[in-house]
Order: C-alpha cells, then sequence, then structure tokens
C-alpha cells in the first residue's frame, strides 16, 4: 500500500547540514499497525511529518496505492492529507468551544461523513459524553475524541504521535486496543510513533529508528491482541 524508497531529510542548520532521516526503506499495509520505536532525534517525527504529507522528503520515493506522493503539487498534498490520511496528536489538539460530537463532525465533514459522528465517538466508549466540551473530560476521553475524529475522515492511513504519552498505563491500553481495532477492522494502516518499547507487542510490524536510519524492521509474529478474553 504505501512504500518508502530511499527516503531522506535533510536540514540546513546555518552552514551545516542535518540529516533527520537517512535512506529509509519500508512498506505499510492495510489492516496492520506499525510501531515506529527510537529514542528522542532518532527521525520518528521526520517520518511521521513525511508520511503524512506535512513536510517533503529531500529525496528518495514514496508511493501510495502507485500514486508518488513526494512529486505531489502543495494543492495535491493538501487533498492527500485531507482525503487519505488521519491524524491522532499526543495532546489531542481539540477545538475547546466545540462539543466531543462538534469536534468529530469537522473532521469528518472533510469526506463528507459528518452524518457518523455519532456513531464513531459511541465505537470508542464515548455514547454518554456527545455533548461535553473539552475541559469537561479527562484525558482519556480526550485523547478518545481525537482518535473518533480521526476515524470519522475513514483514512486509509492512521498516524498516531506518541498518543499515550501524557495518559496512565489503563488509558493507554485502552488506546492500543482502539489502534489495533482501527487496523483489524476498518483495513486501514495505522502508524504508532512511540519512544516506549512497552508497546512494541502490540504492533504487526515493528521499526526501530536510531541517529535518523532504520536500525532494524521486522514482522511481530506474537503480537499481543487487546480486548479478547
Amino acid at each position: 500500500m504505501i512504500e518508502f524508497k530511499n527516503v531522506s531529510k535533510i536540514y540546513q542548520v546555518g552552514d551545516q547540514e542535518v540529516v533527520a532521516l537517512n535512506q529509509a526503506n519500508f512498506k505499510l499495509e492495510k489492516g496492520k499497525l506499525t510501531i515506529i520505536l527510537g529514542p528522542s532525534g532518532s527521525g520518528k517525527s521526520t517520518l511521521l511529518n513525511i508520511l503524512g504529507g506535512m513536510d517533503r522528503p529531500t529525496n528518495g520515493e514514496i508511493n501510495f496505492d502507485g500514486q508518488a506522493v513526494a512529486n505531489l503539487s502543495d494543492r495535491g498534498l493538501t487533498d492527500y492529507r485531507r482525503t487519505k490520511v488521519g491524524f491522532i496528536f499526543q495532546f489531542y489538539n481539540l477545538i475547546p468551544s466545540l462539543t466531543a460530537v462538534e469536534n468529530v463532525a469537522i473532521a469528518a465533514k472533510l469526506t463528507n461523513n459528518d452524518a457518523r459522528s455519532v456513531e464513531y465517538l459511541k465505537q470508542v466508549g464515548l455514547g454518554h459524553r456527545l455533548n461535553n466540551f473539552p475541559n469537561q473530560m479527562s484525558g482519556g476521553e480526550m485523547q478518545r475524541v481525537s482518535i473518533a475524529r480521526a476515524l470519522a475522515k475513514q483514512p486509509e492511513l492512521l498516524l498516531a504521535d506518541e498518543p499515550t504519552g501524557a495518559l496512565d498505563s489503563k488509558t493507554s491500553l485502552k488506546i492500543m486496543e482502539l489502534l489495533q481495532q482501527a487496523a483489524n477492522d476498518q483495513d486501514t494502516a495505522v502508524v504508532m510513533v512511540t519512544h516506549n518499547p512497552t508497546f512494541e507487542q502490540y504492533g504487526d510490524q515493528i521499526i526501530r529508528l536510531k541517529d535518523g536510519q532504520i536500525d532494524q524492521i521486522y514482522a511481530n509474529d506474537d503480537r499481543v491482541t487487546l480486548g479478547e478474553a
């Protein structure tokens, strides 16, 4: 579905070049949860930004179902982000003046899917919070609203940037369960970036980054599936 071929990102800082991502090669598949692991500064955020069309690679190829994403115009990248990609951020990025259902509906309108906003909130266990504002919800509930918002776009690619970083362990496992369900039940390619190796056990594919390079990539044949009896 998605393939990176020799993708690099180089920033110019004064007179020096900083290689944030160096010759990355990997594939992502629909219906799979990929965990990207690495310490701060390893290139995780750079990789995620390029995947999501928020940044362009310096060189290399990115193929999305045969479409050359790296060669898209600015308008093409905007359409790519709007129609193909869902984003889940660590700190939710909810609009404080809107209720949960209104926050989800805004994203859903981008793909003419706003009629199902309530359905997506019920899917993440928030049917009782439809008309609550963000300041009336816990951190875990706000994160679930952000997941519902991303899912409501029905994205082919769902990107999660440290989505459990500000949550307790019990809520973190609930978020991981939702990400697994998004991949397996909706046939979405889900990518989660984290520095916490604890979450490795829940992914179908693991990519380890070190100093801007892919240090290791492998399928997790012993994946732990959450939510099962």
